[in-house]
């Protein structure tokens, strides 16, 4: 089959290719507004208007441009493998490089330059493919022509052009290539002749530098004439500064100067070295403006939650105005099932904190780097508070030591104090921004807090016959720049995601009411998903119980496989159970659950064995994994982000969770915030389903199914259900 004709949501038109000769470089890319012949003049591909995506030099080296940032997820080696895959050339020759902050390197998902959502692969898939598959093209063509031969002749693999006897590399013939007119719709490869795509074991593009240390993360970037900047702001939520005293910051060695940000929203405190800065920012004293900000610790934000609960919701998020008539239906079922749910705050966390660089350049602007998720939101922000045209202001991105969407935040928090840090010393220093680990800890941005409440009631027939479910949520897109694509009638689709559209035939009906709160929130992997996965669940656990269904067969009872959706649903399912040996049954000491999710269109279901200790603590043994993802175009990364998202969901549930005293954080570091020990990582199992379907999103989807899978296995050893989390809380404890 050709895959080409299966990404139809990939609007081809939208990209028109073009080409150029580039300081020696025979360069292929996209523009928006037609085909276009960049000059040869040894300038920037976009100074001219057109975006390189493939880069081939004379010594036949190609180059591929990431429009999407590399934060481990494994983006520079998917692009890299579909240029590779269609312009037939050898896995050593190809180099990769991310794309500069260009409005015409968009991410298709989300009309803008940005990473994220579990796009990276889906939105480019046609489109790298298509540069590669022009690139070919044209070598071809070039080649014929030199050697006087029809095209058809000449052959092109492993970088090498071959026909009429003759041999020679792709560099050689790069000058006459970038003079042809690509094609419109060059030609792609079947997929039964994919020789990369789909391989097993291609080394990692980023593996090789990041061992060595010689991959470039932006807290490895130094610039000249410099200062390291930390930023000292209220423990609380929405305070604004009011006055500073230095105090004896003077006295540390390295200290430069702090100065108060021009919004209030905190002192800038200068120093020779980050150290230094954290040293001085220590005696610093601050004095600030509480009225506006939050005071509320958690036990009465949860009150608060609980009241919303109880409250009629405002919004209808399924639009058929019955929840009170379902809620009553699910209650009156001869066997029911009722719970609520409590989701606490969680912090992202990374490894890398973040961070940024400010320089000013030459030419008037400034130069930004950073691992930066978000270009299309960080550029324009930047360039409204500088008062600086867009066009001079450039942003050169690293490699990210992680996000989990803490670096693609709607405000650009940490880039907006660089840069206000930066105007408050004059403009004229290199400013480089570090936030501790305890500053992110403290300083936000948040996973939401989820209070939920579901009645289901079961019918004569062993299937569900009703479903209510209730939800309170601070949203996440109210008031953003993305709020337009996200809420509609007055619910945030992110508050109630993987509830609302659940493949499971399910007579629902879903009321949903926002949390007000000055704290900001934030996508955090998988989004609503992270926690509707769970609700889901366990819930369809419970449901399977009281009607003495086992858990896999009653979830299939709920599918219409005839319909693709639930198909793919289904599949994973079976497949996981299969590989698991699941027969509903349970050992004395050892429990076994499932969960099954579908998020970024992708189908993912786990089986988890657990086993209970003398002592009566949880040992997570096993993982058994089955994922949809359409094409996968690499399986190891595949793999590895089912088994990343599995222990970064497991830890969250296990553990995790921010808690607020009078307005303050109360975490501090890892001491408090327990990331997943290697301890606790069961081994995992992947088991891929053979497609030929466009690829979906791999970087979240592992995450929504662990928990509850995790839970449904402690039920199943323990009898103990878990509805609110973390599982710490509720008397489990982990061997």
């Amino acid at each position: 089959m050709d895959v080409s004709n299966t990404a139809s949501t990939m609007n081809r038109r939208k990209f028109l290719k073009g080409t150029a000769v580039l300081g020696g470089s025979m360069v292929v890319g996209f523009n928006a507004t037609g085909l276009l012949a960049a000059a040869a003049d040894g300038t920037t591909a976009t100074s001219s208007g057109f975006n390189p995506f493939v880069k081939i030099a004379a010594d036949g080296i190609v180059t591929v441009v990431c429009k999407h940032f590399e934060m481990g997820q494994g983006t520079t080696t998917g692009l890299t493998t579909l240029v590779a895959e269609e312009l037939d050339v050898a896995w050593d020759q190809v180099d990769v490089e991310f794309a500069p902050s260009h409005e015409n390197y968009v991410n298709l998902a989300f009309g803008g330059q940005g990473t994220g959502g579990s796009t990276a692969i889906a939105n480019s898939f046609m489109q790298y493919r298509q540069a590669g598959a022009a690139a070919r093209d044209m070598l071809v063509r070039a080649a014929a022509a030199e050697w006087k031969v029809e095209a058809k002749e000449v052959a092109l693999k492993d970088g090498m052009l071959t026909g009429s006897g003759k041999k020679a590399s792709i560099g050689d013939f790069i000058e006459q290539a970038a003079k042809l007119e690509p094609l419109a719709e060059p030609p792609l490869k079947d997929a039964a002749n994919f020789t990369l795509i789909g391989k097993n074991k291609l080394p990692r593009k980023d593996s090789v530098a990041k061992t060595t240390g010689k991959a470039m993360f932006a807290m490895d970037v130094k610039v000249p004439n410099m200062v390291y900047a930390t930023i000292l702001t209220s423990p609380r939520f929405g305070g604004v500064l009011k006055s500073f005293d230095i105090g004896d910051a003077a006295k540390v060695n390295g200290f430069v100067d702090a100065k108060a940000l021009p919004n209030k929203a905190g002192v800038a405190v200068y120093a020779e070295s980050t150290w230094a800065s954290i040293k001085a920012r220590r005696a610093i004293t601050a004095e600030w403006d509480n009225a506006a900000a939050d005071a509320r610790g958690t036990a009465e934000m949860v009150s608060e939650y609980n009241e919303k609960l109880d409250a009629d919701p405002v919004y209808d998020a399924t639009g058929k105005g019955d929840l009170a008539e379902t809620e009553a239906t699910a209650k009156a079922a001869v066997k029911s099932v009722s719970a609520d749910f409590h989701f606490p705050l969680l912090a992202h966390a990374p490894m890398e904190p973040v961070n940024c660089v400010i320089e000013p350049t030459e030419e008037g602007g400034i130069r930004v780097h950073d691992g930066c998720q978000f270009p299309m939101i960080t550029h324009p922000t930047l360039a409204a508070i500088t008062e600086i045209p867009p066009e001079k202001v450039e942003i050169v991105t690293y490699y990210a030591g992680g996000s989990f969407g803490r670096r693609a935040n709607g405000n650009s928090d940490y880039h907006v104090q660089a840069v206000m840090a930066f105007l408050a010393l004059g403009g004229k220093k290199a400013v480089k921004l570090v936030w501790t680990r305890e500053d992110d800890l403290a300083g936000g941005y948040y996973r939401p807090m989820f209070a939920q409440r579901a009645h289901i009631g079961i019918g004569d027939d062993g299937k569900i016959s009703a479903w209510g479910h209730r939800s309170v949520a601070q949203s996440i897109f109210k008031g953003g720049p993305m709020e337009s694509m996200a809420v509609h009638n007055g619910v945030d689709h992110f508050s109630v995601e993987g509830i609302v559209d659940t493949p499971y035939q399910i007579p629902m009906s879903i009321g949903l009411t926002d949390y007000e709160s000055p704290m900001p929130v934030l996508w955090w992997r998988s989004v609503g998903h992270s926690q509707s996965g769970y609700t889901m669940e366990v819930l369809m656990d419970m449901a399977a119980e009281a009607a003495g269904a086992d858990p896999v067969e009653f979830r299939l009872a709920h599918l219409d496989e005839s319909d693709d959706n639930q198909a793919r649903f289904a599949g994973v399912l079976k497949l996981a159970a299969e590989k698991a040996g699941w027969d509903g049954k349970s050992a004395k000491g050892r429990g076994r659950g499932v969960a099954v999710h579908k998020s970024f269109g992708t189908y993912v279901a786990q089986v988890m064995d657990v086993s209970v200790n003398d002592k009566g603590a949880i040992s997570i043994d096993k993982v058994t994994c089955a994922v949809d993802c359409g094409i996968a175009v690499n399986p190891d990364v595949v793999r590895a982000q089912m088994e990343g998202a599995i222990g970064y969901g497991l830890g969250a549930v296990m553990r995790n969770e921010i808690t607020m005293k009078d307005g303050v954080v109360e975490q501090g570091n890892f001491p408090q915030y327990q990331p997943l020990r290697i301890t606790d990582m069961p081994v995992v199992d992947v088991h891929i389903v053979p497609s030929d379907l466009a690829p979906s999103g791999v970087g979240e989807p592992g995450l929504p199914p662990a928990g509850p899978a995790l839970a449904n296995a402690i039920y199943a050893a323990t009898g103990k259900r878990i509805t609110k989390l973390p599982m710490a809380n509720n008397g489990i404890t982990f061997a």
